[in-house]
């Protein structure tokens, strides 16, 4: 694969960082692609010396155009923090539909193949547990989270259309709760929360009384399902996430261990629409890709958790949500 070409959208982001990591690695020449309105820059700045690493500031929701040969392209631009996307509700609806149809696009021009990041969220709050690829999910299209859930679901069908039609080849991974290095402590999502809760002193804030569940995998577990979908020949969604199942309630009480902090879980309202139970069935991860995840949950908390604690002051203490005023005119 050295030197074969790779466009990474979202890369300035959690999990799209990682991927640039993992491709130039492997040899390839990544460009990459982001906007900033969830991204930072920082994630990927110890890139920016390489030969075979260039960076576009660029919206895939508008023309997207790369010169020269592609051979792959990684679409993961899109807000996937809850507060982000209730914020910023028509960008995340535009990434996921106006975005997808340039990548598409560009997709069938360049003859690359395309693998695109769907989500757990497209199974709405299930009634069945776990969840497998079979179900098509119970999402309120109209509710708060409708924007985020409809974009992904949208893009998989779009994507679907695209393989079907015009015999692009594509690629569909369904991520499950992911963590590690690099996701930003404030963006609302339940484990930077409650560490960012711990280090600064707080009481840890669960939201019902706790007992909706979640499954976490570890960033590099992800990465490497990520990187056998993209070279399996299977052309639909692959749930890729860790099955180890906890409750909100007792993942807190792990973070008040490992931080060895003495707060307390305080509770408030549940958001409306928030799943109760999210764990995936990743049986076609595993007979198709050979993958299932290697780190330990409590491995995992203390690389994260390290990697937290490392951060500037003002980044800990910064408690404010990142402000899209900007972006909304």
């Amino acid at each position: 694969m050295a030197g074969k070409r790779i466009l990474i959208t979202g890369a300035a982001g959690f999990l799209g960082s990682h991927l640039c990591d993992r491709f130039i690695n492997e040899g390839f020449n990544v460009i990459a692609m982001d906007n900033l309105i969830t991204g930072d820059l920082r994630n990927i700045e110890h890139l920016f010396k390489l030969e075979n690493f260039e960076f576009y500031h660029h919206d895939v929701s508008k023309f997207v155009h790369v010169s020269g040969d592609l051979d792959y392209i990684l679409h993961f631009a899109s807000p996937a923090s809850p507060i982000d996307y209730l914020k910023i509700p028509i960008q995340t609806l535009k990434v996921g539909s106006l975005g997808i149809h340039n990548l598409l696009g560009l997709a069938k021009e360049k003859k690359a193949r395309i693998l695109i990041a769907s989500t757990s969220e497209v199974y709405g709050d299930p009634n069945v547990n776990p969840q497998p690829e079979e179900y098509w999910g119970n999402v309120n299209p109209v509710g708060p989270r409708g924007v985020y859930d409809e974009a992904k679901r949208f893009q998989e069908a779009m994507t679907m259309a695209y393989h079907t039609f015009h015999g692009v080849e594509t690629r569909i991974v369904r991520i499950f709760n992911t963590y590690g290095p690099r996701m930003r402590l404030n963006d609302g999502r339940v484990l930077p929360a409650f560490i960012g809760q711990a280090i600064r002193g707080e009481d840890l804030t669960v939201f019902g009384d706790g007992s909706q569940t979640r499954s976490f995998c570890y960033v590099d577990d992800l990465i490497e399902g990520i990187y056998r979908l993209l070279f399996s020949d299977y052309v639909y969604p692959v749930n890729i996430g860790n099955p180890d199942e906890i409750t909100i309630k007792e993942f807190g009480e792990e973070i008040i261990k490992l931080t060895g902090t003495k707060q307390q879980l305080i509770t408030k309202p549940l958001p409306v629409d928030d799943p109760k139970q999210r764990r995936p069935d990743i049986t076609k991860a595993r007979e198709i890709l050979g993958w299932e995840p290697k780190v330990s949950r409590a491995e995992g908390l203390k690389i994260t958790y390290e990697y937290f604690k490392s951060l500037p002051t003002e980044v800990i203490e910064k408690i404010e949500h990142k402000d899209f005023t900007s972006y909304n005119k």
